[in-house]
């Protein structure tokens, strides 16, 4: 699976992309999310339940529910605001 990380998010893991062999267990993008923070640290912290965060999947707005398919990717960033 692919993964990219934008803005603050991106430099809080110091980190814009990844290729990640998921667990079978993960199907959803909300179980990618759970996955990157159970590696703890910078990743739980940047990653938290609380914490606004936005994903996509396949450049699609996704919600936590949204299934997974082979080759996809998942990707997360904080809302974007206007002004």
């Amino acid at each position: 699976m692919q993964l990219r990380f934008f803005a603050s998010l991106r430099e809080a893991l110091n980190l814009s992309q990844e290729t990640l062999e998921l667990p079978a267990t993960v199907v959803t993008v909300g179980d990618v999310r759970d996955c990157l923070r159970a590696r703890g640290g910078i990743w739980a912290a940047a990653l938290a339940d609380g914490r606004a965060l936005r994903m996509a999947f396949n450049q699609e707005l996704a919600s936590a529910d949204t299934v997974l398919t082979d080759n996809g990717e998942v990707a997360f960033f904080p809302p974007v605001t206007g002004g």
